[in-house]
């Protein structure tokens, strides 16, 4: 068997991860479709890449109409450092102290979950791309109001370059090891 020698990294580490959380909010989110079981997987991502000391920003869409983000999502975030940004783009990249919070972190693997996929998450994901980063969009972890744009949107960012993960999958990869001292908190939040 012989050895490909390419530029290209696919695994994806956590020393160049970073994640963002967006617009899980109170007006929003009740709309979704099954985001019940989206907000459960939501809590569990966090609760992961906290064990894994993966840095994690929140992002909130225009406050004054959509709410605060949801309280079980900041309980979770709480005592993590997490920064958090407004915004009134739908695209976080395009809110210039969070991209340079963003470009800050020198990590270029951005995992992204959230709602809509089909507004703010693929756009976000887009301009990622366009600015060299590696997007990896968490498909039970984000939502649209309908089934359909969701399942557009991941077309469309799988297409352009985004990797597509889940939470157990992104959860175990980043971990890598069951010697990792995250691996049983890990285990026991995917249980």
């Amino acid at each position: 068997m012989s050895t490909m020698i390419t530029d290209r990294t696919y695994r994806i580490a956590r020393e160049n991860t970073q994640a963002m959380v967006i617009d899980v909010q109170e007006r929003l989110t009740p709309h979704i479709y099954d985001h019940e079981n989206i907000l459960k997987k939501t809590v569990t991502l966090i609760k992961g890449l906290q064990a894994l000391n993966v840095p994690i920003m929140l992002n909130e869409q225009y406050k004054k109409g959509l709410g605060d983000t949801l309280p079980e999502i900041k309980e979770a975030l709480e005592g993590n450092n997490t920064k958090s940004f407004e915004k009134v783009t739908f695209s976080a990249c395009d809110n210039d102290e969070a991209w340079h919070h963003l470009a800050q972190q020198n990590r270029s693997v951005v995992i992204l979950f959230g709602v809509e996929v089909h507004v703010c998450v693929m756009q976000t994901a887009l301009d990622l791309l366009d600015n060299g980063m590696q997007p990896v969009i968490i498909g039970d972890a984000v939502g649209s109001r309908y089934p359909y744009d969701k399942k557009q949107a991941i077309r469309r960012i799988r297409r352009a370059g985004g990797v597509i993960s889940t939470v157990e999958s992104i959860l175990f990869e980043l971990c890598r090891s069951s010697q990792d001292p995250a691996f049983k908190t890990i285990s026991n939040l995917i249980k």
